[in-house]
């Protein structure tokens, strides 16, 4: 088992490398999912996660994750055949918490350079600022 640490990394770079990772039957578990970022203005992407919220209904989907988690597990989910049995097998080899569960503090953490949000300008949000205009309490 993998055990990544998303603090600074960025969410669609991660979710790609992740999403590869899974389909050739690795178990990966992300830590400290609300430290990711998002590249761009803070404006424009809550507005699309604002409208991606909006759609559908109780009754009727999609439905659109708040948390921090959920949303990063729901990224890497859009990269993989999750309608085909190997996708959904690669789904289910994935774990994604907000923070560092107790089991998992001792273990040493990899980080992915290739998505190292030090490429990045100022131009981003963190995805637990995100969540939290959401509206997401965790």
């Amino acid at each position: 088992m993998t055990v990544i640490d998303a603090d600074g990394l960025i969410l669609g770079r991660l979710a790609s490398n992740i999403s590869k990772r899974l389909l050739l039957g690795e178990e990966i578990t992300i830590v400290n999912a609300e430290k990711s970022v998002i590249s761009g203005s803070k404006v424009s992407i809550l507005g699309e996660y604002k409208s991606l919220r909006n759609k559908g209904g109780k009754e009727k989907g999609p439905y659109f994750p708040k948390r921090s988690d959920r949303i990063l597990k729901r990224t890497i989910r859009g990269m993989l055949p999750y309608k085909q049995k190997r996708g959904r097998d690669a789904y289910s080899r994935l774990r994604v918490y907000i923070g560092v569960p107790n089991e998992l503090q001792d273990k040493s953490f990899e980080t992915i350079e290739s998505a190292k949000a030090t490429r990045l300008s100022a131009r981003y949000i963190r995805l637990g600022e995100l969540s939290k205009k959401l509206g997401a309490s965790w």
